[in-house]
C-alpha cells in the first residue's frame, strides 16, 4: 500500500515544537490558505479527540473526519480518517529529540484511494502533489511562527482581547497568539458565530453600536486588538453601504476607547486597525507615516477611525494605529477575488496598470502586530505594508508568473467604474505608494519582502 514519509528539522528543542502543536490554534495555522479548509470540530491531539473539516476535491465538497490515537506526551500523536475521500488515511506524527537546539518531526501516512486501481494511477497526479505541497507549507509555517515567537520567549504571556476575531486577519492572529501560549479572548456581538476552533467560553459580548457590555468584562486585559469593521470591498458602495462602512469603524472604536479609559484595570496597550486609504489616491508620491491625509471617502473614514482612539491615548494607554495595505492571502480579500480570472489568463493591466498597490502578506500582518505588541516603544501610526510596493501591472505580471499563466489581457478603467462604481475607482483604479518606515525603524524584519515570495507562499506555488 502507498506510504508517504516527510521529515522536517527545526532549530528548537522538542519541547518547544511539541508545545506549539499541543496548543489551541495549531490546526488553524497548519491549514493551507489556498485549500479553503473550514474546521467543523477541533478536539485536540489526545486519544479519542475528533477533528473534522470541510474541503473540496476539485469541485466536489467533502467532509473529513479524523480520530486521534496512540498519543504519547511529548513524542507522538496519530490520527486515522474515519470519514472522507480516501479508502484509508492513517497519519503518524513523531517528534524526535535532537538535543536542546534541534529536533525533527517525522510524518508517515499510510493511505489508499477508495479503489486500488485508482490508487496506482491517480497518486502521481491527484494525491502526491497536493500532499507534498501541504507538508512543505506546514514546515515553513511552523518554522516561521516559532522563529517569531522565540524572539520574545522570555516576555510574560499576555491576556489578550481581539475584536474582528472571525475575520481574515483576526482568525489567524488569534490562532498564532494561542500557539505562543497567550490567553486569547474574543470581543464579539450577540450575532457573531465563532469558528469551530475558537473557544466559546473565552468571549466578551457587547453591543458595538451603543457600547453596552452584555457578557464578561473588559477589566484586566493586557492588550486589546481592535480589528472589526464592515468589509470595504464586499459590496458595491451605495449610500447605505458607505454609511455602514463609516459607522462600523468610528462608532465602535470610540465606544471601546471610552470604555478602556474608564476601567479600573485598563490594558497597557490598545492596537486599532486603520488603512492606507488614509493617504487616498496619490500617484507616484512616496508616502510614509508623516505624509498628509488624502481627500476622498476612504481618507475621511480612516481619519475619523483613528481619531476615535484618542480617549484611550488621553488615559495614558499606549495606542497603536495600524494602517494596513492589501493583505495577500488566498483565503480572502483581493487575491481570492482575482484568482479565478488570473488562472484563466485574463488578469492583466487594469485602467493602464500604473496605479500603486501597497501590499503585505498575511503572515507579515500577523507577525508585525505581534512584534509591535512586544515592542514597548511602539505607539502612534504605523504603516503595515511590505517595503516594496508594486504597480497593478507589476502585481498582475507577478501573479501570472507564479501561476504560470499569461497576464496581458487589459481591462479598461471605465469597465471597472461601470461594474463597481465608486468602489471600483477607489479600490481598483486609485492607488498609493506606501512605505512601512516606522516598522522598519523599530527593527522589524519581513518574512516576505517581495510580492513573488508572498504569492508563492499564499498559493502553495513553491520553487
Amino acid at each position: 500500500m502507498p506510504i508517504y514519509e516527510h521529515t522536517a528539522t527545526f532549530p528548537f528543542s522538542r519541547e518547544t515544537v511539541w508545545n506549539w502543536h499541543a496548543r489551541p490554534g495549531a490546526v488553524r495555522r497548519i491549514m493551507p490558505d489556498w485549500e479553503g479548509i473550514r474546521p467543523v470540530e477541533v478536539g485536540g491531539i489526545k486519544d479519542g479527540a475528533v477533528t473534522s473539516f470541510r474541503m473540496s476535491i476539485g469541485i466536489v465538497p467533502q467532509k473529513w473526519v479524523a480520530k486521534h490515537h496512540s498519543y504519547i506526551e511529548g513524542e507522538q500523536f496519530c490520527d486515522n480518517m474515519v470519514k472522507g475521500p480516501f479508502g484509508r488515511w492513517n497519519h503518524t506524527h513523531k517528534f524526535i529529540e535532537g538535543g536542546d537546539t534541534e529536533m525533527q518531526i517525522e510524518d508517515r501516512i499510510d493511505w489508499k484511494l477508495p479503489f486500488h486501481f485508482f490508487t496506482r494511477i491517480g497518486a502521481p497526479v491527484m494525491v502526491m502533489p497536493r500532499v507534498r505541497q501541504m507538508f512543505k507549507h506546514r514546515s515553513r509555517r511552523i518554522l516561521a511562527d516559532l522563529n517569531r515567537q522565540q524572539m520574545f520567549k522570555e516576555a510574560p504571556r499576555k491576556r489578550i482581547l481581539i475584536s474582528g476575531s472571525t475575520g481574515l486577519i483576526g482568525t489567524q492572529l488569534g490562532a498564532f497568539l494561542e500557539t505562543d501560549g497567550h490567553d486569547v479572548h474574543r470581543l464579539i456581538r450577540p450575532t457573531t458565530r465563532l469558528h469551530a476552533d475558537q473557544d466559546p467560553t473565552k468571549v466578551v459580548k457587547w453591543d458595538d453600536r451603543t457600547g453596552e457590555l452584555l457578557e464578561g468584562s473588559f477589566e484586566n486585559f493586557d492588550v486589546i486588538i481592535h480589528l472589526a469593521g464592515a468589509g470595504i470591498g464586499d459590496k458595491r458602495w451605495s449610500k447605505k453601504r458607505k454609511k455602514l462602512i463609516a459607522e462600523s469603524r468610528e462608532i465602535p472604536t470610540r465606544h471601546l476607547a471610552n470604555t478602556l479609559a474608564s476601567l479600573e484595570h485598563p490594558p497597557s496597550l490598545f492596537m486599532c486597525s486603520s488603512a492606507v486609504g488614509f493617504y487616498d489616491n496619490r500617484g507616484d508620491e512616496e508616502l510614509d507615516e508623516n505624509s498628509s491625509i488624502g481627500d476622498g471617502f476612504l481618507a475621511t473614514i480612516c481619519k475619523k477611525w483613528e481619531d476615535a482612539t484618542q480617549p484611550a491615548t488621553d488615559a495614558g494607554i499606549r495606542t497603536i494605529r495600524m494602517r494596513t495595505g492589501i493583505v495577500t492571502t488566498a483565503a480572502g480579500g483581493m487575491l481570492q477575488q482575482i484568482l479565478l480570472p488570473a488562472k484563466l489568463g485574463a488578469m492583466g493591466p487594469i485602467g493602464g496598470g500604473r496605479q500603486w498597490q501597497s501590499w503585505i502578506s498575511l503572515d507579515d500582518q500577523i507577525y508585525a502586530i505581534h512584534y509591535l505588541m512586544n515592542h514597548d516603544d511602539a505607539s502612534g501610526v504605523v504603516n503595515l505594508t511590505a517595503p516594496n510596493p508594486v504597480t497593478q501591472k507589476q502585481f498582475a505580471k507577478t501573479l501570472g508568473k507564479v501561476l504560470r499563466r499569461p497576464a496581458f489581457a487589459p481591462a479598461p478603467g471605465f469597465v471597472m467604474k461601470i461594474l463597481f462604481g465608486e468602489m471600483g475607482k477607489s479600490l481598483i483604479l486609485d492607488g498609493q505608494k506606501v512605505h512601512p518606515q516606522r516598522l522598519l525603524d523599530f527593527g522589524y524584519k519581513f518574512e516576505h519582502e517581495t510580492l513573488e515570495s508572498a504569492l508563492r507562499d499564499a498559493l502553495g506555488r513553491f520553487n
